[in-house]
């Protein structure tokens, strides 16, 4: 029996019902009451399956393809935006399709990686000859039964899930960078989610650069259900709700509904689901029963859908074709930290129209985040006005205090100056010009300068207080005893006009 592991040494995520179920029992004997024991060969099994594809409310065209049957389920999505990944996909599917056969003596592993080569051939052989094509691939989960056992092959980011007893398990890991992240504990499920590089695809069948696919076996029971999907679903629905859709219903039922789900949880991709019931296969008739033909087998015509199923048409028609208010696109690429010589490809090309509308993601810690920001402002709106308060408090001007000239310090803003020096200097004192000067306030950028300049207020009302006539007539000498003269008469005349009156 082999292990779920793949051949390239990738862990696979298991499950307690898994890992308990594909692990090596050793054989019994039958119960006291007749029933078969576990060493035992078990009844053949068979799959009741499903599948179904939608273009979604946003894209044009549906890259998605999906193939169901007997032996054999499949997810391929296309990736390549203009360079028809569509194309991609629907190779991928009908190289694939050839291994829904019943099982024959060549191992699982060998025929769905044989499988898995040839779409990567046929793809390359496609690009070569419409050159157009370059840059076009897809992604593949693959599913190959044989009655017993389920061999699995993976490239990209597609899913395949098994619900067992009620439990669900992600058989397959995403080859992706998010992914990356979150192995190395960077970041979580739920910020992958909204990740601006969360679709970066590392690994794609391209017909150029070789892959080596995830390949693995798990051994199934009877009850167990298969989940095989594109990003459009898983990329939107988590866990508890994907079990959640699982359980209970018929295959079809589930897949619809899951499809439906997607779009309402705002998948801006296509979605392509398929789903799988492991069931006893019925008992070869016998007696009468032998001619008897109303006993076939549930959904035994083979399911292509997607653009594999009608490319030539290239007629996008959803089930739900809904309004675009749930839409959400991609974001808006931001810078994130991608390992230099990393080979990836966008699974998605950014649309503008989709990331005009497109949500922002949560933010994390949304209330610390914005308390750090107002403690931030607060801090840069106080340095501001100590700023501002400082280069005040080194301003001048000379202005009135009541009745007196003095000096102020700071700016004539009310709170910002106070008096620094008082003069016995009068208003009064001044003249008219520079009292009005003075009334308006006089700034200096230093002290030194409002200083000097009421040192000059001072100085000039020195001068004017000295009175001219001692300034310009010097003292009359005292009057002689020959005053009768022409000039004694002259002083006589004015005496005695100012006696007169």
């Amino acid at each position: 029996m082999n292990d779920p592991t793949p051949l390239d040494g990738s862990a696979v995520p298991e499950s307690p019902a898994l890992a308990a179920d594909t692990a090596e029992v050793p054989p019994q004997q039958p119960d006291a009451d007749g029933a078969p024991g576990a060493g035992e060969q078990r009844s053949p099994l068979e799959l009741a399956f499903y599948a179904v594809s939608d273009v979604g409310r946003v894209r044009k065209d549906n890259q998605d393809s999906g193939y169901a049957g007997p032996w054999l389920l499949a997810v391929c999505d296309g990736v390549g935006g203009a360079a028809r990944g569509d194309i991609a996909s629907s190779i991928a599917v009908n190289e694939l399709r050839q291994l829904d056969e019943p099982p024959g003596s060549v191992d699982l592993i060998d025929r769905i990686n044989d499988g898995l080569h040839e779409a990567h051939v046929s793809i390359g052989v496609q690009v070569d000859q419409d050159p157009s094509l370059n840059g076009t691939s897809t992604t593949a989960t693959v599913a190959l039964f044989d009655g017993r056992r389920l061999a699995l092959g993976h490239v990209g980011d597609s899913r395949a899930y098994l619900q067992r007893d009620g439990e669900l398990s992600q058989l397959t890991s995403d080859h992706t960078f998010v992914q990356s992240l979150i192995d190395e504990g960077r970041i979580t499920e739920e910020e992958a989610r909204v990740h601006p590089h969360r679709n970066l695809i590392l690994k794609a069948l391209d017909g150029l650069h070789d892959v080596e696919p995830d390949l693995f076996t798990i051994e199934l029971v009877a009850g167990d259900r298969l989940f095989l999907c594109s990003d459009g679903a898983c990329g939107v629905l988590d866990d508890r709700r994907i079990a959640d859709i699982l359980t209970g219903g018929t295959p079809e039922f589930s897949a619809i509904e899951m499809v439906r789900a997607s779009l309402e949880a705002g998948s801006s991709d296509n979605v392509t689901c398929v789903v799988a019931d492991v069931v006893p296969a019925p008992l070869a008739p016998t007696g009468d029963m032998a001619d008897t033909t109303d006993a076939p087998l549930l959904f035994a015509e083979p399911q292509v859908v997607g653009a594999a199923a009608d490319l030539k048409q290239r007629r996008p028609r959803g089930l739900f074709r809904g309004h675009r208010s749930g839409d959400t696109g991609e974001l808006e690429p931001i810078p994130a930290d991608i390992p230099v010589g990393v080979s990836a490809v966008y699974a998605d090309p950014p649309d503008l129209e989709t990331i005009r509308y497109a949500p922002r993601p949560p933010r994390r810690f949304s209330l610390a985040r914005r308390l750090l920001a107002l403690a931030v402002l607060v801090g840069l709106v106080w340095i501001g006005v100590a700023t501002a308060y400082w280069w005040s408090q080194k301003q001048y001007y000379v202005g009135t205090d009541d009745d007196t000239v003095v000096i102020y310090r700071g700016v004539q803003v009310p709170g910002l100056s106070s008096v620094y020096r008082v003069s016995d200097l009068s208003v009064n004192d001044l003249s008219d010009t520079e009292r009005r000067k003075v009334d308006e306030g006089i700034a200096y950028d230093n002290y030194r300068d409002a200083e000097r300049k009421l040192r000059q207020l001072g100085s000039d009302r020195a001068e004017q207080s000295t009175d001219p006539a001692d300034l310009d007539e010097p003292d009359e000498p005292a009057p002689s005893s020959g005053a009768e003269t022409d000039g004694g008469g002259f002083t006589g005349g004015l005496g005695s006009l100012s006696d007169a009156s």
